[in-house]
């Protein structure tokens, strides 16, 4: 395995580090405007990878001269992935940051292992989009090393202030500052397990490369939608999760367009 290729892996992951060492600058509680504006920030970047990084390029791989039959391998990936993270969603209990009712099933784990279980849910999906794009610019399928950089290094960025929205809160509710930040940082090790997982299925994936790329587009794309955007605009401030998403939207499209 190539430098590059251990990179692509491990940036995100770092990303999420350093957010999570926000936490030990932190005096009091994260500002609610600030917040929504990671929040939103997140949403956009989430989207414009979904789109310029996987979706299009699953669009242009698919092989078909034209038509529908161009463009179905990315609308069947894509429902996949959405129903793949709706079926997780609904059979693993979890409890989102700021919510005091479980979702899923019923059971014994602590808050803790359920706020890390809702982290994971939302992690995994971008760890699938990330190693997806790496086996797909090893499979030779148009997809640059370069792009494959930029879809890591977009991912990074929002996993900045992803981390600070873990291991801050966590803080705030009593826990010490190395707790919350080693559960801050723990709550992105899913994302190079899930790319290693993928890439390392390459060989038998390649054929379906423009399914598995909207397969990880329609995953994080519901991550988005469930989560990310209701949090980001409920409330008071919601105003500047808006800016947020259009920041991160238009970093991720110039990071996409520039490098790939």
């Amino acid at each position: 395995m190539n430098i590059a290729l251990v990179l692509g892996i491990l940036i995100p992951f770092l990303g999420t580090v350093i957010g999570s060492s926000f936490v030990f600058l932190m005096k009091d509680g994260m500002n609610a405007a600030l917040q929504k504006t990671l929040l939103g920030f997140a949403s956009g970047v989430m989207v414009a990878a979904s789109v310029w990084s996987l979706l299009i390029p699953s669009i242009e791989v698919s092989g078909a001269s034209g038509g529908i039959m161009k463009v179905m391998p990315a609308a069947i990936g894509f429902m996949a992935g959405m129903a793949f993270l709706l079926f997780i969603d609904y059979v693993t209990p979890h409890l989102h940051l700021g919510d005091s009712k479980p979702e899923g099933p019923r059971s014994h784990l602590s808050r803790t292992a359920m706020l890390a279980m809702a982290v994971t849910i939302h992690n995994l999906p971008e760890g699938m989009a990330v190693g997806a794009v790496l086996s797909g610019s090893m499979a030779d399928t148009g997809i640059t090393a370069a792009g494959a950089v930029a879809m890591s290094l977009g991912i990074a960025i929002q996993n900045i202030p992803e981390g600070a929205i873990i291991s801050m809160p966590m803080r705030t509710a009593g826990n010490s500052r190395w707790k919350s930040f080693i559960i801050g940082s723990m709550s992105g090790a899913v994302e190079p397990v899930g790319a290693l997982a993928v890439i390392l299925l390459t060989a038998w994936l390649a054929p379906t490369m423009p399914y598995l790329l909207a397969f990880a587009a329609g995953a994080m794309l519901y991550v988005v939608v469930e989560e990310l955007i209701p949090e980001a605009s409920e409330g008071e401030h919601s105003n500047m999760g808006t800016i947020g998403f259009a920041v991160g939207f238009v970093v991720m499209m110039v990071l996409d367009v520039v490098l790939g």
